[in-house]
């Protein structure tokens, strides 16, 4: 089913108890729909989970959690939107459509809202910096939206002036983190959607700590910095990142305007095969540079942080809220892991496996080869007997190996004893997203080549 978006001004709740109101609501809304949905199927004998499940996702309560989510934005959406790529199919295949329609039914701040927003972060003076701005968003995500403007020259950076993107965080979304995700677990927790095996308030607390640093614009801006200065030295002239305005503040962030396009939209189906393998293999790079050099990465795969520019061939890497730093002793230890599956060294697997924390002794047989098998699965693309180029495309092997990979998490969910390692959620997200991109693209990447590359100079 295709769903046209939809862009429209909507007031977000920006008070604790206005955003209780609204959660309580839906939680009633969805409770009346599954009522009324037992009552028309009370002749039916089944009482199973699925049949409890599908009374909750039926079209109607779908409808109410699209109409209800995209009006709230914040916490619960932006988790229902990484747990949709950080495990796949963890979600049920309902929970993923109602995140799927979200995202193309966006609502964004009346003018007087983002005009308070505005005036509260940069002053009321705040229009004197620009001499164009445009009043209504050109798009609309989960915790902010975006404008676009020209900053004059007086203000701008490089003395001229200049087009920029502003970023402006939705009111009251920071300090509705913890109420959000409260809300968020009392619905799922006391419904059938998600697995036993999820450890539920590990990954809401993991959540809660990413989406706060998230939520500092000017956190995300130091690491934006970090990653524009690289552009001279450790990242090369095939990747762009934005200048950041000094002016800018927790709340708004003023940075150069890109004009490339999502690498994930429908424009991508006019390039030509090279185009995509090269998108594809350099964002795959990017991530083990990321991982094994840098031990710093921006992990939020969301394909529209990442746009290509056909007249300067540059990936234009826009987003970094959601950047994390790691010990070396991690990835040192990561690396390891990695080229224990890459090289289907069983024993060696598991060691690794328990010094991260992965495993922890105790766990049953089909746990540890359902864990083992999964990297090894993960690896594949990266091993010296995988012929190359790797093919991403419909129809491949890669296309086998991650219906094997959804084989094993249900296995993995149902035995393990213990949450990943924190370090982990955020890492496995992007790495998901990238092979994922991949796959979008139907690209054809040498992963050996890169491995070799990257892992030979670090």
């Amino acid at each position: 089913m295709q769903f046209e978006p939809v862009l429209r001004a909507s007031k977000i709740p920006s008070s604790r108890i206005g955003r209780l109101f609204h959660y309580g609501g839906l939680a009633v809304s969805l409770g009346y729909g599954a009522a009324s949905e037992a009552v028309r199927r009370s002749s039916q004998t089944d009482h199973s989970r699925a049949q409890t499940a599908s009374l909750l996702m039926t079209e109607a309560n779908l409808n109410r959690l699209v109409s209800k989510l995209s009006q709230m934005r914040g916490a619960a959406l932006k988790m229902g939107q990484f747990m949709s790529i950080q495990d796949t199919h963890v979600l049920s295949e309902e929970m993923e459509q109602v995140f799927r329609r979200v995202q193309d039914a966006a609502h964004y701040m009346p003018d007087w809202q983002m005009e308070n927003v505005m005036t509260s972060s940069l002053g009321s003076s705040w229009r004197s910096h620009f001499s164009s701005f445009t009043r209504i968003p050109s798009h609309s995500a989960s915790i902010g939206q975006v404008h676009l403007g020209v900053l004059k020259a007086s203000s701008s950076p490089t003395g001229r002036e200049e087009e920029v993107a502003v970023k402006i965080q939705f009111p009251g979304v920071a300090r509705s983190i913890s109420s959000d995700l409260g809300y968020l677990k009392l619905l799922l927790g006391a419904s059938p959607l998600l697995p036993s095996g999820l450890f539920l308030d590990s990954t809401i607390k993991v959540f809660k700590e990413e989406l706060a640093d998230e939520c500092d614009y000017t956190r995300e801006a130091k690491y934006m910095r970090k990653y524009h200065d690289m552009d001279s030295t450790k990242l090369d002239s095939r990747y762009k990142v934005p200048w950041v305005w000094d002016g800018s503040t927790e709340q708004v962030l003023v940075m150069e305007r890109m004009h490339g396009f999502s690498v994930g939209g429908t424009v991508v189906n006019t390039l030509s095969q090279d185009d995509r393998n090269q998108i594809a293999s350099r964002i795959i790079e990017l991530c083990l540079w990321e991982l094994f050099e840098f031990r710093m990465m921006q992990t939020d795969p969301n394909w529209t942080n990442f746009l290509w520019n056909p007249h300067t061939r540059q990936i234009e890497l826009i987003d970094f809220g959601a950047t994390r730093e790691y010990s070396k002793e991690f990835i040192d230890n990561w690396l390891e892991l990695l080229t224990a599956a890459i090289t289907k060294n069983r024993d060696a697997c598991i060691e690794w496996s328990r010094r991260l924390k992965y495993l922890i002794g105790g766990e049953n047989e089909t746990m540890i080869n359902a864990h083992v098998a999964s990297m090894e699965l993960l690896g594949t693309p990266f091993r010296d007997s995988t012929p190359q180029p790797y093919s991403f495309a419909r129809g491949s092997d890669w296309v086998r190996i991650t219906e094997n990979i959804r084989a094993q998490i249900p296995i993995i969910l149902n035995n393990r004893l213990t949450p990943p390692p924190r370090e982990t959620y955020s890492l496995n997200r992007k790495l998901s997203g990238a092979f994922l991109l991949a796959g979008r693209l139907g690209a054809q990447v040498d992963c050996r080549n890169l491995w070799e590359k990257v892992i030979g100079q670090t």
